[in-house]
């Protein structure tokens, strides 16, 4: 196998399909077809559904994606050793997070390390909240994992980076009372939007709720955390957001409260400390 094949098989996942990758990576089309049907052969496997013009992994095209990342990284990091000690630090550096973890802290994060190391290329990819992301960090599909925890992580560095605070936020024609913090026992009978039933934040907030005998009277159930703060602006309804989102939709219109007692979730990193490429290395050093 060829360090291309690797890089235009992730290229091909990463841009959604033949033509995508094909532009990122400056190629012809067929160029990039060619490397992954001689990838597949290699394989003995299959690494695409193809149907129509587009391109869906397989099972066996999903468990490579992980061992194909490493394999760019290393790349990457052994041309950048090239340099010697004390120069630029080079390469690569894959993270996943999930949605608010993204927004803060990852993405001061990430603009601290790029203007420390500007010869990093960083991928920030999503990280779902059914994603265990402790195995996708041992399968090679990121270096460091941000993510709300606790997350059992065993063999694996869990270091935890900080806490998100939630507040209510509510629809701009709301009239919310004017005490704030605002008592959970006080909170008007709104009705709420929230995320699927499973996920960690609703349970948790619905365990407040109950804790001072309130009960969740539900608007809309929304799979994109992205179109929440939307939603609210519309008026659905009310929902429980992260600090710094719901300050920026109070800028915007919304009624805002902090909460008493305060609804907070720890959030941090996994990342296994003898896999991190010299990138890797300088992110988790800009940590302290």
């Amino acid at each position: 196998m060829e360090l291309r094949q690797a890089r235009y098989f992730l290229a091909v996942v990463e841009h959604g399909g033949v033509a995508g990758a094909a532009a990122a990576l400056g190629l012809a089309g067929p160029s990039v077809s060619q490397a992954v049907r001689a990838l597949e052969r290699e394989l003995g496997a299959e690494l695409f559904h193809r149907i129509g013009r587009g391109m869906v992994l397989t099972a066996a095209g999903r468990a490579f994606v992980g061992p194909a990342r490493r394999i760019v990284r290393s790349a990457l990091a052994a041309d950048g050793a090239a340099v010697g000690p004390g120069g630029p630090v080079r390469g690569r550096l894959d993270v996943l997070a999930s949605t608010y973890v993204a927004v803060h802290p990852v993405a001061g994060l990430v603009g601290a390390f790029r203007r420390a190391h500007p010869e990093v290329a960083v991928r920030i990819g999503a990280l779902a909240d059914d994603d265990d992301s402790a195995a996708l960090v041992r399968q090679g599909h990121c270096e460091l994992a941000f993510t709300h925890l606790p997350v059992p992580a065993p063999g694996l560095t869990v270091r935890e980076l900080g806490r998100h605070e939630y507040r209510l936020v509510a629809p701009p024609d709301v009239d919310l009372p004017a005490a704030d913090p605002l008592d959970l026992a006080d909170l008007p009978d709104l009705p709420l939007i929230v995320v699927p039933q499973a996920v960690p934040v609703r349970i948790q907030i619905e365990r407040e709720l109950l804790s001072v005998g309130k009960r969740t009277r539900v608007a809309a159930v929304c799979h994109h955390r992205e179109a929440i703060g939307a939603l609210v602006l519309a008026g659905v309804g009310a929902t429980f957001l992260e600090r710094s989102v719901a300050e920026r939709l109070a800028g915007l219109g919304a009624g805002v409260r902090a909460l008493r007692p305060a609804v907070h979730r720890p959030h941090g990193v996994i990342y296994d400390p003898r896999r991190l490429s010299p990138a890797g290395q300088a992110f988790v050093a800009a940590l302290g």
